[in-house]
């Protein structure tokens, strides 16, 4: 099962104890993939376009708890009225008047992203959305996301309106605010594995290029001294470079630190850097 499956599954099982938030829930489900009124034989239905079993089951739970709907009976005109005046028109977003508590927004979300909402595999991408078949619809959600400190963007995507999350502390706070606790936590075990990867890959990358640095350095300098030694002579230089061009030669491998303490006297690493560099500012001298 994908990731985005086991998100659904968990918060398929979730239940809003109060009746305000199993209707705000309801509410999400019926106005992003439902349908309500009467079928081929003129009789009260109520239809969901999904495919997701789990969705369909939550749903009529629902419908269940909230207006005592069975899906073993017809629906009576007054139950559908009731539910219009409940849930409002599913054409239309949903009625900021279900919408006026925190744990009701949290219900919504929850019914949003069962209907209509995906998660990319983590271990690849953070990438977390809610396909909308109108702007204003997909400006509620952002909206209620946005209601709690989470950054939320729209873009269209054919005939759709997508409303989307990138960061992954962003979709690990909106699992938190859906109540997927199981499935936030083993994103964040996935996070903190893809995070100590990248971590040791930078610092592999990192020693890598500084062993490298140090090589290439070594060879410049190895090849000014012997360019030195050829065209100019030891004998010239003064004895401090004379004896820090010979001790290189004799340590084409040792790092600055150990070449400095086979001086004498020793000196520390940036006096063996500061004649290293003029060793090769005088090669280059006479080169020119």
């Amino acid at each position: 099962m994908s990731f985005s499956g086991e998100v659904k599954q968990e918060l398929s099982g979730r239940i809003s104890p109060a009746r305000h938030c199993q209707l705000a829930e309801l509410a999400a489900i019926l106005h992003f993939c439902g349908e309500l009124g009467r079928d081929a034989e003129g009789r009260y239905a109520i239809g969901l376009q999904t495919e997701n079993e789990l969705i369909v089951r939550k749903c009529f739970t629902l419908l269940k708890k909230t207006f005592n709907i069975d899906t073993d009976n017809w629906i009576g005109e007054d139950q559908m009225q009731d539910l219009f005046r409940k849930i409002g028109n599913p054409e239309e977003p949903v009625s900021a008047l279900l919408l006026k508590n925190a744990c009701c927004q949290r219900a919504f979300l929850r019914g949003a992203f069962l209907s209509v909402g995906s998660i990319s595999d983590p271990s690849k991408a953070y990438h977390m959305e809610f396909v909308c078949p109108t702007r204003e619809k997909a400006e509620q959600i952002q909206s209620v996301i946005h209601g709690f400190e989470t950054p939320a963007k729209i873009v269209a995507r054919k005939k759709y309106q997508v409303v989307y999350v990138k960061e992954g502390s962003g979709i690990v706070d909106l699992l938190n605010v859906m109540e997927a606790h199981v499935s936030l936590m083993n994103l964040e075990n996935l996070r903190i594995l893809k995070e100590m990867r990248n971590s040791i890959n930078r610092r592999v990358n990192c020693e890598t290029a500084n062993i490298s640095k140090t090589v290439n350095a070594a060879t410049r300098q190895i090849g000014d001294i012997e360019f030195l030694r050829d065209h100019y002579g030891f004998s010239r230089l003064p004895a401090n470079l004379r004896e820090m061009a010979e001790v290189r030669l004799e340590n084409p491998d040792a790092p600055l630190k150990d070449l400095g303490q086979l001086l004498d006297p020793p000196v520390g690493k940036s006096g063996v850097n500061h004649r290293l560099r003029k060793l090769s500012e005088l090669a280059e001298s006479v080169r020119n």
